[in-house]
């Protein structure tokens, strides 16, 4: 898998009070770009946790737990190109106000 764009993982972690989000970030990061992954199911295999939810457009995009449940990081798989887009990166709590799906 191809990730666009690992700078917005950066410039989360880089955040001051996020420095924590690092490790768990770029093992993330590592382990999708030596992923092949065809659909959801493939993905579970790899990440149980991982979500697939509608957001307001009607798109399906992927939720990742980080650090436990302490971040949130949303992508938009496209499995025909073999590419993840970062869509944006949360805390729990940001996450649980669930403005972010009336922005996609």
């Amino acid at each position: 898998m191809r990730v666009m764009s690992k700078r917005r993982l950066i410039e989360f972690w880089q955040t001051p009070g996020y420095e924590d989000a690092e490790k768990p970030l770029t093992a993330w990061y590592k382990t999708v770009c030596e992923a092949s992954w065809d659909n959801i199911d493939d993905v579970r295999n790899t990440y149980r946790t991982a979500d697939p939810v509608q957001v307001k457009s009607k798109r399906t995009v992927t939720v990742f737990n980080i650090k436990g449940n302490a971040y949130r990081l949303i992508t938009a798989i496209h499995y025909n190109t073999q590419t993840i887009y970062i869509l944006k990166v949360l805390t729990h709590k940001e996450y649980d106000k669930e403005r972010w799906k009336v922005q996609l």
